[in-house]
């Protein structure tokens, strides 16, 4: 039996002793803490290098390389010469090849869990080839080296601050014994430790040693994810009651007992009977491919995910003035020629956090918090100044939001209009963008299919379809058709209108193809099938036309306006107050969201914001919806995602803001007493 030896400088209460067999052979595997004396180690070395086959060295500072320098431990050198007749590892190379391993798989199992993540690594040093990789993914990496080991208040920031400092610390710590250094001084240990508890409060996940962590508890830690090695099922626990949602172990573990990575060196080594010096990269491979192991990912309380997202918002008229502080003391005594001038002022303001979200909790365990990032200008200033003019406050607003930890951003409102919609200023951000167009559309629909339902006056018919008619004008544009190709699954007959004939016969043969038995008319205007439509969708780009006579609408027809501008003006709403006309669907987050007030109902938003929190949750990083035609395969999709993460319907607007229930059974009562009125006089007209 082969016999491998662990001297941990580490506590001894980790101490074990178990057999077990590994590529076929049997092993005596056993730990022996010593406390971090450094001479009941010698001792223990001198007294086993003759009687193991394997020696490892546990915590202590490794040889590493930090950039281009490779820096040499002197106490390891030591050790090493002690131990002549067994192998001697610290795990330099296998730890190296695992660190980089985990990074890369956590990466792709979780779909991008670490873009933009904010890191604090405990020893940039010790971790070098993990920051090196993370940095891949994520610029916001910070290294407390000069804190945790020479008692500097001070982080790094860079790979080549972190360089220099290897370079400039190496004389030193390559002599000294491998706990952490620390100040002689009470305030300035009390004041590391402070800076320490701020900079894990601010981070989303932590590289550090399970011992180093012993200190911090649900403040510093809630919420975060904990990158380290060899967890034990009572590491596993601890680190679970201080809040820590995901635990990453790089260690890989073919035991029941949780061992080390020098200790599975030592294994490797002793199997393969190879010193160090002698063992290459080929044959670690081969034996991490014949173990069929991977890095752990652990969840102390089920599976959770966090995920960052911002979303840029802006003052929609003067009155928002009056409610921001702390323009709201000015606002209160300044005439209207001095708000003009405000009103122009702020649209060159910079970016401003106007809130953090909190509370998001997905049915499947995925969460997501965020920022409100607003710009100054109003509609009337945004369109007052070229593209280029949003375009730069929206890429600062998108700097800002890198800096905070998003990894996604929306735009809102006019913001997302502006020049071409989203698509260059995707192409310039450090993030993804998008316009949140796409369940916008989405909101609106599912806000039509839930009034129909609410009001009551159309059947569903033996297919599982309404039993009515839908009218989609400007059927042929970028969002009409999307409305289009939706509308043929819910309603069983469908009239497509606009003026471009060819466009509309493909679209024709589109949907029969899609979505068979669904019966299709296409027709160049509004004009005679009018009257008959349950339900009507506008989506034109024709600002300022007239694009249906709403006097001519059927009592309790349903009109979605999913144009912007709306097709529909209030005044014209306000004629048939026996017909339902819908601006947008607000959608109710799941979880119990803080947040600032935006006019909705706690938990409410809008449909565009839905969507950048419906991809940070499904961890969907990317340009979901940008420019100005829409698809509809992503309509559909994000639709199914917002009912995967719990996303509901929470309300139905119109151009005066949401209706209750009070106002639905209002247009059912006064669409009823119309259309009696009109059988009873079947030659006045229906909205006689």
């Amino acid at each position: 039996m082969k016999t491998v030896v662990s001297i941990s400088l580490g506590s001894s209460e980790g101490d074990y002793e178990f057999t077990t067999e590994f590529f076929g052979q049997p092993f005596l595997i056993k730990r022996i803490g010593v406390d971090n004396d450094l001479n009941r180690a010698r001792e223990l070395i001198c007294h086993w290098q003759d009687k193991s086959d394997a020696i490892g060295l546990e915590g202590v500072r490794d040889h590493r390389h930090v950039g281009p320098f490779e820096l040499q431990q002197k106490l390891i050198k030591e050790f090493e010469n002690l131990s002549s007749q067994a192998v001697f590892t610290s795990g330099t190379r296998l730890r190296e090849i695992l660190q980089e391993w985990t990074v890369r798989h956590t990466q792709n199992a979780q779909k991008g869990y670490f873009n933009n993540a904010k890191i604090l690594v405990f020893s940039g040093m010790n971790h070098y080839r993990t920051a090196r990789v993370l940095s891949e993914f994520t610029e916001n990496l910070r290294f407390a080296d000069p804190v945790l080991q020479l008692g500097i208040p001070k982080f790094l920031s860079s790979f080549g601050a972190l360089e220099l400092f290897a370079k400039g610390s190496h004389q030193l710590l390559r002599w000294t014994p491998p706990q952490v250094l620390s100040p002689s001084l009470a305030p300035v240990k009390e004041w590391n430790q402070f800076i320490i508890c701020k900079a894990l409060q601010k981070a989303d996940m932590v590289v550090a040693g399970v011992e180093e962590l012993e200190a911090f508890g649900l403040e510093e830690l809630a919420g975060k994810t904990v990158l380290t090695s060899a967890v034990s099922d009572w590491d596993l626990k601890t680190l679970g009651d201080k809040g820590v949602d995901m635990v990453l172990d790089y260690a890989l573990q073919p035991f029941s007992q949780t061992i080390s990575i020098v200790v599975l060196e030592a294994l490797i080594l002793t199997a393969l009977d190879r010193n160090c010096g002698d063992i290459t990269d080929d044959d670690y491979l081969e034996i991490i491919a014949d173990l069929k192991l991977e890095p752990r990912i652990l969840y102390p309380h089920g599976f959770k995910r966090k995920s960052r997202f911002a979303f840029v918002i802006h003052p929609l008229s003067q009155q928002y003035f009056r409610h921001a502080k702390p323009l709201d003391l000015v606002t209160r005594v300044a005439p209207p020629m001095a708000m003009n001038v405000l009103e122009k002022i702020m649209a060159y303001a910079p970016p401003m956090k106007y809130s953090k979200i909190s509370g998001i909790e997905s049915p499947t365990g995925a969460q997501a918090e965020g920022w409100l990032i607003t710009v100054g200008g109003t509609p009337k200033e945004i369109m007052a100044h070229g593209p280029e003019f949003t375009y730069r406050r929206l890429l600062a607003a998108a700097s800002m939001a890198k800096k905070l930890g998003a990894q996604i951003m929306g735009l809102g409102a006019f913001t997302k209009v502006v020049g071409d919609a989203g698509v260059t200023v995707a192409r310039r951000a450090p993030l993804p963008i998008t316009t949140g167009n796409s369940y916008s559309a989405s909101g609106a629909l599912w806000a039509a299919h839930d009034a129909l339902k609410k009001l009551g006056l159309v059947q569903i018919g033996e297919s599982g379809k309404m039993a009515g008619k839908a009218m989609v004008v400007g059927a042929t544009g970028a969002i009409g058709s999307v409305c289009a190709r939706l509308l043929a699954k819910a309603v069983e007959e469908i009239y497509l209108v606009s003026p471009e004939p060819g466009k509309l016969l493909a679209l024709k043969e589109d949907i029969e193809h899609e979505t068979p038995g669904t019966i299709v008319h296409v027709i160049a205007h509004t004009g005679k099938y009018l009257p008959e439509m349950d339900m009507a969708v506008t989506a034109t780009s024709g600002a300022g036309k007239k694009i249906l006579d709403i006097m001519k609408v059927k009592p309790g027809c349903v009109i979605t306006d999913v144009a912007r501008p709306l097709d529909i003006p209030p005044e014209d709403v306000a004629k048939r107050p026996d017909v339902l006309v819908i601006e947008s669907g607000e959608i109710r987050l799941p979880g119990h969201v803080n947040m600032k007030n935006i006019g909705l109902s706690k938990n409410v938003v809008y449909a565009c914001l839905a969507e950048t929190i419906v991809l940070a949750l499904e961890g969907r990083y990317e340009c979901f919806t940008l420019g100005r035609n829409i698809e509809w395969e992503k309509v559909r999709e994000i639709y199914k995602l917002g009912l995967k993460h719990g996303m509901q319907l929470a309300s139905i607007s119109g151009v005066n803001g949401v209706y209750s229930d009070e106002d639905l059974l209002k247009v059912r009562q006064l669409a009823l007493e119309k259309r009696n009125s009109t059988r009873k006089n079947p030659g006045k007209h229906a909205a006689g």
